[in-house]
């Protein structure tokens, strides 16, 4: 099979279009091409302008010259993969995994293997077609660095129930995180979330197009300067609940992005050296089985690398067991 080509396309601005964004533009005049891959391309320097510096965000001018170099596509469908996640529960409807942190859901840009669904075609095989060639069975995310319950439909009945229950928010979820200081168990956090608008990585409450979440704290174990902190979302923002709790005073023990790196630490807490991301986990889902409607509560354990870094911060702050302020 020959390698296939990169496209090009040469765009030129017209007197009605001066003025409108560079990104918006090439998305409406490029063939199959979306907004959010014109960005990508811009970025990458693939779009070239006659004249000045292409980013997102210019306000093309009459007469302007661009030309855009695209690449071939990857393949779409993703293969399945030799890799092994534990599986919690599994019938002929869904299954319920355990995502190990520092794999990605499905494939992406920089990511084509070694993805959740890779891993999943290869352990699980037949997975709902209604996410995508390139997201089969995949009804909600977790973030790359973030371990835990995740539910993966087998059928395209399951994956629009299920779809369903995550978009009305009957799904119960509950994390266990490890943060700085002491957040107020009981205390809901609601500011909305959408892009910092300096940063495009993250989210935050200052996004001019920010949306409705909340997030409640259910417990917390004080530890010293840090606390074990149990929380339930509401919603499914991206980054939801390392940004509700960074803007609370409170970032996630680890997370770089929002905050939770701390250069140095006092002895009690020297076992916080021992982590490599950032400590967040997905404990537990509950939701409502699309076959039979019985209601479904799966607990994913708590990772044996964070499971160590806790139980050393027990033994320094004299606290042996699970002592929760609820």
């Amino acid at each position: 099979m020959p390698a296939a080509e990169s496209r090009r396309a040469h765009v030129v601005v017209s007197d009605d279009e001066a003025g409108e964004r560079l990104d918006t533009l090439l998305a409406r005049r490029v063939p199959a091409l979306s907004r959010s891959q014109a960005q990508r391309l811009i970025r990458d320097g693939l779009v070239r302008l006659s004249e000045g510096r292409a980013k997102p965000s210019l306000a093309v001018w009459s007469a302007l010259a661009i030309d855009v170099e695209m690449p071939p596509a990857s393949p779409a469908v993703p293969e399945a993969e030799s890799l092994t996640v534990p599986v919690l529960y599994d019938d002929e409807w869904l299954a319920v995994v355990d995502k190990p942190a520092g794999m990605v859901v499905h494939p992406a840009v920089g990511h084509r293997r070694g993805t959740l669904v890779n891993a999943l075609l290869h352990q699980i095989g037949g997975l709902s077609g209604v996410g995508g060639a390139e997201r089969p069975g995949i009804v909600h995310r977790l973030d790359r660095g973030t371990s835990g319950v995740m539910v993966v439909a087998k059928n395209d009945e399951a994956h629009r129930a299920l779809s369903q229950q995550f978009q009305t928010r009957t799904v119960g979820k509950e994390y266990l995180a490890l943060v700085w200081g002491a957040p107020r168990p009981g205390e809901t956090l609601s500011q909305p979330i959408g892009r910092d608008p300096r940063h495009r990585k993250k989210m935050s409450s200052r996004a001019r197009r920010a949306r409705p979440a909340i997030t409640r704290i259910l417990s917390t174990e004080p530890l010293g300067g840090v606390s074990l902190v149990r929380a339930t979302i509401g919603t499914g923002r991206t980054h939801q609940i390392r940004v509700h709790l960074s803007e609370a005073g409170h970032p996630v023990v680890g997370d770089a992005l929002y905050g939770g790196e701390r250069r140095s630490v006092p002895p009690r807490l020297a076992a916080l050296a021992g982590l490599d991301r950032p400590f967040l986990h997905a404990a537990r889902l509950t939701i409502i089985h699309p076959a039979d409607g019985r209601t479904m509560t799966v607990d994913a354990p708590l990772p044996a690398d964070l499971d160590r870094v806790l139980q050393a911060l027990r033994r320094a702050s004299h606290r042996p067991g699970l002592e929760t302020h609820t």
